[in-house]
């Protein structure tokens, strides 16, 4: 949830919804959003306090550091880091991002000095959690298990 967006009055009995509807939140004690593993490993679903359906695919920069020197020494540099978790974070994103974004999602890609990101995401209504419920359902399986 971003600085500036303030919390739903319907959020309290929203996230009690959803705990106890769908399984699989880590953290189902978050006042701030419930965010659940997809089963493409890559991906995450958000439901953000202010009422935004969130699909979240990204990179740490130190576990592509990791990955990308395979156990040398070899230092990369941060432009190099981070070209590299966008090429990375391109190819995830590409299979989804067409049927995302013609479902009313819109796209941010976030980067610090510690992770990049792309959000795709939409509001949604509180006030009807059986939509809800269906529209987390329906995006479960959007993102099918890699192989």
């Amino acid at each position: 949830m971003s600085e500036f967006s303030k919390p739903s009055n319907l959020w309290p009995q929203a996230r009690t919804y959803l705990v106890k509807e769908i399984s699989g939140w880590l953290d189902s004690n978050s006042t701030e959003a419930l965010t659940l593993p997809l089963p493409d490993e890559d991906w995450l679903l958000e439901i953000t306090a202010d009422g935004k359906l969130v699909c979240v695919a990204g990179y740490d920069l130190e576990d592509m550091k990791s990955m990308l020197s395979d156990g040398t020494p070899e230092d990369l540099g941060t432009d190099e880091l981070a070209k590299q978790a966008k090429f990375y974070l391109q190819q995830t994103v590409s299979k989804q991002r067409p049927k995302l974004i013609s479902q009313g999602f819109t796209e941010r890609i976030e980067m610090n000095e510690s992770y990049v990101a792309a959000h795709y995401e939409r509001q949604v209504d509180f006030g009807k959690l059986a939509d809800l419920h269906q529209q987390i359902k329906t995006c479960l399986t959007w993102f099918p298990a890699s192989m």
